[in-house]
């Protein structure tokens, strides 16, 4: 179905045991998967095993959870499949340099909310961003809601899953790529040098960046904030972030 905005995806939700066995025996992208609280024996605990393996995360739920989205047959385990494919790390760097640009990369340290990191997509495809990297835990995954959020820019801006956020910034860095860790108590946003490869870091929501993701930034940013309200909306305050980085490359001709 196609909206105003884009094309509009529905989350695609696999229910019962066999059906997720064979998702994941298919190699099919697996978002993650949901198994009622307190059922982990038998051939679930053989389907989590797997789920493991796979760096597939799994989630405990209440079993009417899983019966209002996969209905009265759900065996007590649901998948949910990403509405995309996830990158890697390599095919970020290979569409900065097919560009001919500095790597730009948006960098999601346990985003929570969809709509949040929907609306990053969203803007890091506007702006011409190389990719999104966001972790395999305690963070939104590619959901029909982050897909909805981005008014289909997911379909064109990579999204990569990684392990480990702050081992992935150490990667970044012996890559030649400066992380700008957006937070509070940091150097002024517009007075920063953004035109080189650069990683923008953008904490979750209330807790902001963690404190290991943190130590692994070479610069901390911050936006100047003169009303009473002392933090912005996480994809907002992104979202200037990454147009600031965009207005300095221009400037200097990158």
């Amino acid at each position: 179905m196609r909206t105003e905005e884009g094309v509009q995806r529905t989350e695609d939700v696999i229910s019962g045991r066999n059906a997720v066995a064979e998702a994941l025996r298919s190699g099919r992208p697996i978002d993650s998967v949901l198994v009622a609280r307190g059922n982990r024996t038998g051939s679930i605990g053989v389907l989590i095993a797997k789920c493991r393996d796979a760096g597939i995360p799994v989630k405990d739920a209440d079993p009417r959870k899983l019966e209002a989205m996969g209905g009265p047959n759900h065996q007590g385990i649901i998948a949910l499949a990403a509405c995309k494919e996830y990158a890697t790390l390599e095919d970020l760097f290979a569409r900065a340099a097919e560009s001919g640009e500095e790597p730009l990369f948006i960098v999601c340290d346990e985003l929570e909310d969809p709509h949040n990191l929907g609306a990053i997509v969203r803007t890091a495809e506007a702006v011409g961003a190389h990719g999104v990297i966001v972790p395999k835990r305690r963070s939104v995954g590619l959901t029909s809601t982050v897909y909805k959020a981005s008014a289909g820019a997911v379909e064109y801006m990579p999204v990569a899953r990684v392990t480990n956020i702050a081992d992935t910034l150490r990667e970044l860095k012996k890559r030649g790529v400066w992380v700008y860790g957006l937070d509070m108590d940091g150097q002024s946003y517009n007075t920063t040098d953004l035109t080189g490869a650069a990683a923008l870091v953008v904490g979750a929501e209330g807790n902001g960046i963690g404190r290991l993701v943190r130590s692994e930034c070479d610069v901390i940013v911050s936006l100047p904030m003169r009303g009473k309200i002392s933090s912005l909306n996480a994809s907002v305050a992104c979202g200037i972030l990454m147009y600031e980085a965009v207005r300095q490359r221009m400037a200097k001709g990158k």
